[in-house]
């Protein structure tokens, strides 16, 4: 154990010493913890988790109308059908599923609660990572693998961006964030105003306006929002003539196909992309609606991610009345709610800033290799899911484009099969390299939106070619897997 990391204790203090140590008991958490032992029946691990429940981000937000913003087919893991009947999952229910997939596989057994990884010790000397650990109780743990996976997710979980709002201290009212939703909020019969135009203000202001007597919406500029049929034709027609997991792949199957469809067409022809979003939220609108006021971005489609509402609940609240879309710049908060650029005034009892997220790769964890230091800015990320010259350590991340799962899952079986490869081949440690090759490095997100565009730093950076890139891609990434071999561009080596 290095002597330079003054987080960590002895090593005769160590709490546990196990082969894997997976960071995190949410969507990818759990996949990877599956996929390990599916390759590796006998190999040791430990799942970290710094909540007191699984789920991750299904764990976190608990805001009225939460649910995934892509189809849950493709969301949820190929190994386990999805059983409900709804295309976008509410959160509840994706928590759920998580939850029961860990116990039927005996995966809980294998989780510690309430431990926060606040920094992990690369030792050369012995082939070891060391994981210094807060655990909910104030209490510090120990613990050392041989490889470590990061299934921490890609967001700041106690920090949410929120701006700085002029006069915000002057209002009379509440004024909360969707990531920290307080459970005994009383919004029936208030006035209500949403900042925010992604995903998670497009699914708040349905279940708002049922109670409260406005919801605003007030957005800077508009996103592309679409609406999509909750009820399904397809996945129980399926389900009717083959056996429930043979079902299950090919409903996922159809659903990843197109998205791709939906996102390559759009990307090739974005005027035409445009067309059809327009042309869905106009048949939802009356015909006098400003539409290209409130829903016509000065982005291209998928340049952000797509807000999907189901059954057009959003367009049927701002049809009756219940809500509305306010398209303008915030002036200044008061006592009584929001002085616009424009001189309108909103009425508030309550504000809900749902301003987006504080980008935040490896849970914030440090990372050091013999002491030094790793920047995960300052790497190249290799196969999208290893770090450039850092051993023995995977990070799980999703699409910007499709669900997180297709993705996650594949970086779970890759880590299965190199964890393989080195233990059939007596390996302590593995790392890509990329050697004296000069490489331009670009964002690993393609992404347009606030929360990417803040953090720069926050994550790793893609090469422009081979196995260094990072694409944005399912299907070209599914058949490189396949043809995947896991020695290529890997160094091996024996303490």
């Amino acid at each position: 154990m290095t002597e330079t990391n003054p987080d960590v204790t002895a090593v005769s203090d160590v709490t546990a010493d196990t082969d894997v140590i997976i960071i995190g008991a949410g969507l990818s958490g759990i996949d990877c913890a599956y996929r390990l032992r599916e390759e590796n029946p006998d190999v040791e691990y430990t799942i970290l988790e710094r909540r007191s429940g699984m789920g991750g981000t299904w764990d976190l937000f608990r805001y009225p109308g939460v649910r995934s913003d892509s189809d849950i087919y493709t969301l949820s893991y190929p190994f386990e059908p999805w059983r409900k009947p709804n295309a976008l999952a509410d959160g509840e229910d994706i928590r759920h599923y998580i939850e029961h997939t860990a116990r039927k596989f005996g995966i809980d057994r294998h989780i510690r609660f309430d431990r926060h990884v606040v920094s992990a010790d690369w030792d050369s000397t012995v082939d070891k990572w060391t994981l210094a650990v807060k655990n909910g109780d104030g209490s510090s743990e120990t613990y050392r693998c041989r490889f470590v996976i990061f299934a921490t997710g890609y967001y700041n979980y106690d920090d949410p961006y929120t701006p700085v709002f002029a006069g915000s201290d002057e209002f009379t009212g509440q004024i909360v964030h969707p990531q920290h939703w307080p459970e005994d909020l009383d919004y029936a019969g208030k006035k209500v105003v949403v900042i925010g135009s992604g995903a998670t203000a497009v699914s708040l202001v349905p279940p708002l306006a049922r109670d409260a007597e406005h919801v605003v919406m007030l957005q800077r500029s508009p996103s592309y929002i679409f609406s999509s049929k909750q009820k399904q034709y397809f996945a129980p027609a399926v389900r009717k003539v083959l056996p429930a997991k043979a079902a299950h792949q090919v409903v996922r199957a159809r659903y990843a196909a197109q998205t791709a469809a939906i996102v390559h067409l759009t990307h090739r022809f974005p005027k035409l992309g445009r067309k059809m979003i327009r042309s869905n939220v106009a048949k939802n609108l009356p015909e006098d609606y400003p539409i290209d006021v409130h829903f016509n971005p000065r982005y291209n489609p998928w340049d952000q991610r797509m807000c999907m509402v189901p059954d057009a609940d959003l367009f049927e609240d701002i049809k009756s009345g219940a809500a509305e879309m306010v398209t303008d710049h915030i002036d200044r908060f008061d006592a009584t709610g929001i002085t616009l650029t424009s001189g309108r005034h909103l009425d508030a009892d309550i504000i809900v800033t749902a301003t987006g997220l504080e980008l935040q790769g490896f849970g914030g964890t440090k990372i050091r290799v013999d002491g030094a230091e790793i920047k995960p800015h300052d790497r190249f990320v290799f196969k999208s899911h290893l770090l450039e010259d850092v051993p023995n350590l995977a990070w799980s991340v999703g699409y910007t484009n499709a669900s997180w799962t297709l993705r996650a899952d594949m970086t779970a079986r890759s880590v299965a099969d190199l964890i393989k490869y080195m233990r059939d081949h007596g390996y302590t440690n593995a790392h890509p390299h990329l050697g004296d090759e000069s490489m331009p490095s670009k964002p690993l997100w393609d992404l347009t939106a606030g929360y990417v565009q803040r953090s720069p730093e926050a994550l790793p950076k893609s090469g422009t070619h081979g196995h260094w890139q990072v694409r944005h891609n399912y299907y070209r990434d599914a058949i490189d897997h396949r043809l995947d071999k896991v020695e290529e561009g890997m160094v091996f080596g024996r303490v």
